[in-house]
């Protein structure tokens, strides 16, 4: 019998995979429970290396309007992130709060760049960042894995 060469690679990857999607899905109950669970608030810590989020400042900073841009986070993502007004645009509802501030971390600094989100996100602060991640991370999602879930 013959051994695909490859088999033990492919099956190496598809766990790791597998692994990696376990790790990443949000468990929505403590979200519910405990809205700043997924942005690093509540002393938890943020994977992000950014201070705590706070839900209310970020609520704040998400309607008020940007100087770069004249827009603020709900003009373009909608109410609470969950109505973007192009669909190539994200929901933030509910999204991972480390990953909203690794985005706006990226958009910053300019590992990621977007017409729009560059300059929005180019004077925000760790702060900042931290708050908008634990206020979009505590909002009700409309989001849904690969399972429709």
């Amino acid at each position: 019998m013959t051994t695909n060469p490859l088999r033990p690679a492919l099956f190496a990857a598809l766990a790791v995979a597998f692994l990696a999607a376990a790790g990443c899905s949000q468990n929505n109950e403590v979200a519910a429970a405990d809205p700043g669970h997924a942005s690093g608030e509540h002393g938890s810590s943020s994977s992000a290396g950014l201070p705590d989020g706070r839900i209310a400042a970020g609520e704040a900073l998400a309607n008020k309007k940007g100087e770069a841009t004249g827009q603020s986070c709900v003009d373009c993502h909608g109410a609470e992130g969950n109505a973007p007004i192009d669909a190539t645009y994200p929901k933030l509802g509910g999204q991972y709060g480390d990953y909203i501030a690794h985005a706006l971390q990226n958009y910053r600094g300019g590992e990621r760049v977007h017409m729009l989100m560059s300059p929005q996100a180019a004077s925000l602060s760790d702060q900042d960042i931290s708050d908008l991640a634990a206020y979009f991370g505590s909002r009700t999602t409309q989001l849904h894995d690969l399972a429709g879930q």
